[in-house]
C-alpha cells in the first residue's frame, strides 16, 4: 500500500470507530460529506459480528451499498458474508433498521440506474474503481424487513 492508501485507510476506520462510539450521533456524513451507513453482520466463517461503514444511495425503501473494494480484483469479504447470512442490520445516524441484503450484477434490470444513483452519491467514484477492474462490482441492496 503507498502512504496516501494507508492514509486513506486510517482516515476510514478512524470514521467508523466515531460513527460506532457516538452511537451514530456522528458520523453520518463524516467522511468527505457522504452519507454513510453501519452494515452490522455475522462473519461466515467466524461467527463473530462485523461491522463496515459504507457511503449508500436510496431507491424508495431501499438502501443501496456497493461492493467496490476500491477496484480491487476480490470483492470485499462484507460481501461473502452477506451471501452467506443475509438478513443483518443498518444503522443510519442513531437509527437502527433490520435488512435483508441481496447482491445484484448488470444482468440485474434496475442495475444501470441503480449504478446511476450511487456514483451519483460517491461523486464519480464507483466509475473509476470498476475501470480498474475486469469484475463486475456488485450493487447491494439492503431491504427493511417489516
Amino acid at each position: 500500500m503507498s502512504v496516501s492508501t494507508d492514509l486513506f485507510v486510517t482516515a476510514l476506520k478512524a470514521h467508523q470507530w466515531i460513527y460506532q462510539h457516538s452511537h451514530g450521533l456522528i458520523g453520518h456524513r463524516l467522511l468527505m460529506g457522504n452519507p454513510t451507513l453501519l452494515l452490522h453482520m455475522t462473519g461466515r466463517k467466524s461467527g463473530q459480528p462485523r461491522t463496515t461503514a459504507l457511503t449508500y444511495a436510496r431507491d424508495g425503501e431501499t438502501y443501496l451499498v456497493v461492493a467496490s473494494n476500491g477496484g480491487s480484483p476480490r470483492p470485499p469479504a462484507w460481501l461473502a458474508n452477506l451471501k452467506a447470512i443475509p438478513d443483518v442490520e443498518i444503522q443510519v445516524g442513531r437509527r437502527h433498521v433490520p435488512v435483508t441484503a441481496r447482491a445484484t450484477y448488470p444482468d440485474d434490470p434496475d442495475y444501470a440506474r441503480r449504478w446511476d444513483l450511487v456514483d451519483d452519491v460517491n461523486k464519480g467514484r464507483y466509475a473509476q474503481y470498476q475501470s480498474k477492474t475486469t469484475r463486475p462490482i456488485a450493487i447491494v441492496e439492503l431491504t427493511p424487513r417489516v
